[in-house]
């Protein structure tokens, strides 16, 4: 068996393990590997030839090959080393040991002095939502669609119908609309929208493509291709009304209906889950439940913005190295992070309190939209922060930050309230 040893091991190389890499290098990791199934480093990013990349982290709009251009470029530049073509098979938590087979060695293990988590996230699929219907050809998940004709020049369809308001949903609306095909309707199951505003303004409403709530699709029709579906109307349970059916003729069905963190390895690995998020529990060194592995970006909770992933990336990747170099500080005591009204979840889910003055952001969903909002975070009944915001939707993401030296007790709550 072929053996390496390190300092960090880092399984994935899309954007978080890029930025965890670069992060880990620049707090003084010696050795830093990444491990990555692909024969190349971006990860998703390869495929996402759109703009609207690093807004919020580089303060320029770049496509998805140049955002992850930016970090491959620091993480070669840095000697970050490359293992490529490894598919990991375990993680061993308790001797650190990434176990993988290479195309090149055969059974290859990784040891490192910390382990970092980021393989992100598999989009769902037709089974996972189960519209029932014949099995033909040209049903895709919009990622899959968006694979093929951005990196393989191969276009999916003609007559396009999208299911879900996800933002590959409505980015490949755009694509398929460019590329001359004619996308006919997207229909979301739930009253709002599922992914960014500007996505639906720069992708649906400038290319004059319906957008359809509380709408889903109750069938597909075809044989050996899609020939049409059926859509219906849903009612405040979200189940189908018969009577509101209408047939839409179509070639083609893309499905974008939500991201699932890819953490098979980390249920393997015995590591702790949160039923909300799918993803491990973290504190706020994105460290998970056993010692010395962390995990950042889509693995953990789905990201809005890729941005996000690297600023949290970058987190876990600084605080695996000083773990490995046996500088991470030992909690005094551990505080829960809990949701309040309108919060469906919280990142990190607790906090390490080392009993040093520590600032800390805390990332969340909101359950349902709202304008004109208060985000409070509390510790008992005292309130440690606030923040405005004008509006608030299910598919942004939001977070508010406060010190601990403000959290007296062993709770911290954030919620959304109407502003008074």
């Amino acid at each position: 068996m072929y053996n390496i040893e390190c300092d960090v091991a880092i399984v994935g190389g899309g954007p978080a393990g890029l930025s965890a890499a670069v992060a880990a290098k620049k707090e003084g990791a010696e050795k830093v590997v990444i491990i990555e199934r692909d024969d190349s480093i971006g990860g998703i990013l390869q495929q996402c030839i759109h703009p609207g990349f690093g807004l919020s982290y580089f303060k320029e709009e770049l496509t998805g090959p140049e955002y992850a251009g930016r970090f491959a470029k620091e993480a070669v530049e840095s000697d970050v080393q490359f293992l490529f073509g490894s598919m990991v098979l375990e993680v061993k938590t308790e001797s650190k040991i990434v176990t993988c087979v290479n195309k090149d060695y055969g059974m290859t293990q990784v040891k490192g002095k910390s382990i970092i988590l980021a393989m992100g996230c598999r989009e769902r699929t037709r089974a996972n939502i189960m519209i029932p219907g014949s099995r033909p050809a040209g049903v895709y998940t919009a990622g899959a669609a968006q694979r093929l004709v951005n990196r393989q020049n191969q276009m999916v369809g003609k007559k396009v119908v999208i299911l879900g308001s996800g933002d590959i949903g409505m980015i490949m609306a755009r694509r398929m609309t460019l590329e001359g095909a004619k996308v006919l309707a997207v229909v979301e199951i739930m009253d709002y929208l599922a992914g960014l505003t500007r996505n639906k303004v720069q992708c649906l409403d400038d290319f004059g493509i319906p957008l359809y709530l509380s709408h889903t699709i109750t069938k597909v029709d075809g044989f050996q291709r899609v020939k049409g579906v059926m859509v219906a109307q849903v009612d405040e349970n979200k189940k189908p009304m018969k009577e509101t059916e209408q047939y839409i003729g179509c070639d083609t069905l893309l499905l974008s209906v939500g991201l699932i963190p890819e953490n098979e390895l980390t249920r393997k690995a015995k590591i702790d889950i949160s039923p909300i998020t799918n993803g491990p529990r973290v504190n706020q060194y994105m460290e998970t439940s056993s010692e010395g592995i962390f995990a950042c970006g889509n693995v953990v909770h789905v990201n809005d913005l890729v941005d996000n992933v690297s600023t949290e990336s970058i987190k876990a990747g600084k605080f695996a190295a000083q773990y490995a170099m046996g500088e991470l500080p030992k909690p005094v005591k551990i505080i829960e992070n809990k949701t309040g009204d309108n919060v469906r979840y919280l990142c990190p889910q607790y906090i390490h309190d080392t009993g040093k003055d520590e600032n800390v952001s805390l990332y969340f969903r909101v359950l349902h939209p709202d304008q004109k909002v208060l985000i409070i975070a509390k510790a008992g009944d005292k309130i440690i922060a606030t923040k405005k915001a004008v509006r608030v939707n299910p598919g942004e993401m939001e977070h508010i930050e406060f010190s601990t030296r403000d959290v007296g007790g062993s709770t911290v709550t954030v919620e959304v309230v109407k502003e008074a």
